[in-house]
């Protein structure tokens, strides 16, 4: 139970300090892949419009992602083994659609008020609205289709790397932030089109062109802006992604380490105490 504890808040406490910390950078994104262009999308104004969806979400889709991902881990570990790339790769995955659901609603959220220049609040009101509660799910799909191949790239990479820095059965919470890093930015640089296509997809309204299925609006980019459309955003995405990836993984692995030392100095009841 302690384990899961641990996973559960230190996730919650990474996720709040990544996507807090490196809002603006996301807005950047958002604004250069946005269909009507990164100026008319709010250019550097309003930078951290959508934060307020950010400090909702980020805390618990975090939580419930490396909650789910140390369960399923541990569970497959007896037939995959703890270090297999598989079980990192299932496992991740399982994490994601999890995470999936409480992340999507505050992410369509914030990327709408990145592009429209409206507070959190009103973007919830106007989607409410306008598509009803499933609005918020706008891109679901889109999101499971770039997510779950991000943490394939990224987890295995991440573990691996971490396998190979750790020095007598442990390793530093700088080196599993570097390696969150690098395994991040590699996963962000290969998956920028299926991220493109998800901010397409959150950004329209019902009945907008871009509300299509995700090949469709793939396809649809391609058409109109070439092989440049699909890699929109690609140098902020990476940035993003690679110092979050630092941030992230970082305080994840260095809160875990803190609060089990923590759980196993506690004292523990003598039974002859009770």
């Amino acid at each position: 139970m302690e384990t899961l504890a641990t996973a559960l808040v230190s996730g919650a406490l990474a996720g709040l300090m990544v996507d807090i910390s490196l809002f603006p950078i996301d807005t950047v994104k958002t604004r250069l892949q946005s269909e009507v262009g990164f100026q008319k999308a709010g250019g550097f104004r309003g930078i951290y419009s959508g934060l307020g969806a950010v400090a909702v979400g980020s805390a618990p889709g975090a939580a419930f992602f490396f909650l789910s991902y140390e369960t399923s881990k541990k569970q497959l570990s007896y037939k995959l083994g703890k270090n297999s790339a598989t079980n990192h790769m299932i496992s991740s995955s399982l994490a994601e659609l999890v995470a999936c659901f409480v992340r999507v609603p505050s992410e369509v959220i914030k990327q709408r008020s990145q592009a429209q220049r409206l507070s959190s609040l009103q973007i919830l009101k106007k989607t409410l609205a306008l598509e009803g509660f499933l609005g918020l799910y706008r891109g679901y799909t889109s999101t499971i289709l770039r997510e779950i191949p991000f943490s394939v790239i990224q987890f295995p990479l991440w573990e691996l790397l971490k396998i190979k820095w750790t020095d007598k059965g442990t390793i530093q919470p700088w080196k599993s932030a570097v390696a969150g890093a690098i395994a991040g930015s590699v996963a962000a640089f290969l998956t920028t089109p299926l991220d493109v296509a998800k901010t397409r997809i959150m950004l329209s309204e019902k009945s907008a062109p871009a509300s299509g299925n995700f090949l469709t609006v793939l396809s649809n980019v391609y058409k109109d802006q070439g092989v440049k459309g699909l890699w929109a955003g690609v140098v902020p995405r990476v940035m993003w992604i690679a110092i979050g990836g630092f941030v992230f993984l970082g305080v994840y692995d260095g809160a875990k380490h803190y609060l089990t030392a923590a759980c196993s100095k506690r004292p523990t009841k003598d039974i002859n105490d009770v």
